[in-house]
């Protein structure tokens, strides 16, 4: 595997990064890196969790490209180079989801590529991607789940944390920020700690930072996390999750400290065409910018799958 900073601080040569329009207009930010027609093998549509942006896993992207994928990704609106859903740029806010499933819903119809297409998603990716194919919106040839938000972690447990945001969100302007600094309220572990192990990886997204100030965002709004907290909940509960029938791919590690691992776990349980690696302690959050052993494994096991099930 490539683990070298180049690979990870500099925007591939022949990949291009551009605006695509929503439907009610807002400009998206989107990154397309085609693969030669002669080895193409389909596309992958990649999408990232809450705050990130597609510059962090430029590492993936190469692995998935020298195999012979076309990789695109989009910024979630209200994120990265995407724009924003609150008066303060540094606030991660949502009324409601909605908007993003419907954001991917018309991606995914436009998207111009060949061959086999595969949706990937991490953490709240992951549980937008999960949602748009319960809702039908998206029909993707197989998916892959890292790390995926079906349920959220917190100091005090999800019920009572879910009423605490309804109760804040209702005491004051619905798009402050929820909290001040780190990934969730209240931890004594690094933020580094709770994403990966890996320091130098951690660091990329600092690099990228320092390029483009204006994608990086902070901790999510009252908002946000009450709709969180909903429709992860209203997922979990899903009955249409028994006859879903896309082959899905989740990795999870169980040592998590954003998302709820057992949530996962559980969810996989429920799909019946799903295949589930988990992964313990040597794992944090952010699985595919892990240690080598970590990511080489998951590379593996995302190689595997597709080879069998996107072809």
């Amino acid at each position: 595997m490539n683990t070298h900073a180049p690979t990870r601080r500099a925007i591939p040569a022949d990949a291009t990064i551009a605006h695509w329009r929503a439907r009610d207009g807002w400009q998206l930010r989107r990154f397309d890196w085609r693969a030669a027609k002669a080895g193409s093998r389909g596309g992958i549509l990649f999408q990232t969790g809450r705050a990130d942006v597609f510059e962090k896993y430029f590492e993936s992207f190469a692995h998935w490209h020298d195999a012979g994928w076309s990789v695109t990704a989009f910024d979630w609106r209200g994120q990265g180079g995407s724009g924003r859903l609150s008066a303060d740029p540094h606030v991660g806010h949502a009324d409601s989801f909605a908007p993003l499933i419907a954001d991917l819903a018309a991606f995914w119809q436009q998207w111009d590529v060949a061959g086999p297409r595969v949706l990937m998603g991490h953490s709240m990716g992951g549980h937008l991607a999960l949602r748009a194919m319960l809702e039908g919106v998206v029909k993707p040839d197989a998916a892959v789940l890292i790390a995926p938000m079906l349920g959220l972690k917190g100091p005090i447990g999800s019920r009572l944390a879910e009423r605490l945001a309804r109760l804040m969100r209702a005491l004051g302007d619905p798009a402050r920020p929820a909290w001040k600094a780190n990934e969730r309220p209240a931890s004594l572990t690094s933020r580094q700690k709770l994403l990966t192990n890996h320091p130098e990886r951690y660091s990329d997204e600092h690099y990228w930072y320092e390029q483009t100030p204006e994608i990086r965002l902070g901790p999510p709004s009252w908002s946000w996390l009450v709709e969180a907290f909903a429709s992860t909940r209203a997922q979990r509960e899903d009955p249409r999750l028994a006859t879903l029938g896309i082959p899905i791919l989740m990795l999870v590690a169980d040592a998590d400290g954003l998302v709820d691992p057992r949530a996962a776990v559980e969810v996989a349980g429920r799909l019946p065409n799903a295949e589930l690696l988990r992964f313990g302690h040597e794992s944090a959050h952010e699985i595919l910018r892990e240690v080598d052993p970590v990511r080489d494994r998951a590379l593996a096991a995302i190689d595997t799958f597709l080879a069998t099930n996107a072809r």
